[in-house]
C-alpha cells in the first residue's frame, strides 16, 4: 500500500509504572476494545496480565492511533 493509501489502526498501550519494566501494546478499535478471540494464546495471557496489573505495575491504558502503510 502506498502512503496515499495509508489506513489508521488503533492500539491499546499499557505503559510501565516503574523504570526497567516492560509495557504492553495490543491491537484494538477506536474505543479501546480488544478482540480477545483474535489474540494468540501467549498474547491473550499478556493482555489478561496487563489488565490485572493496572495501577500496580502498569498505568491505565490509553488508545493511540498508529498509521499503517
Amino acid at each position: 500500500m502506498t502512503a496515499s493509501h495509508a489506513s489508521t489502526e488503533w492500539e491499546l498501550r499499557f505503559e510501565p509504572l516503574f523504570l526497567c519494566r516492560r509495557g504492553y501494546v495490543f491491537p484494538c478499535n477506536a474505543q479501546g476494545q480488544v478482540d480477545m478471540d483474535a489474540l494468540s494464546g501467549p498474547t491473550l495471557n499478556n493482555y489478561l496480565y496487563a489488565r490485572a496489573m493496572m495501577g500496580r505495575e502498569l498505568a491505565w491504558p490509553c488508545v493511540q492511533a498508529c498509521t499503517v502503510h
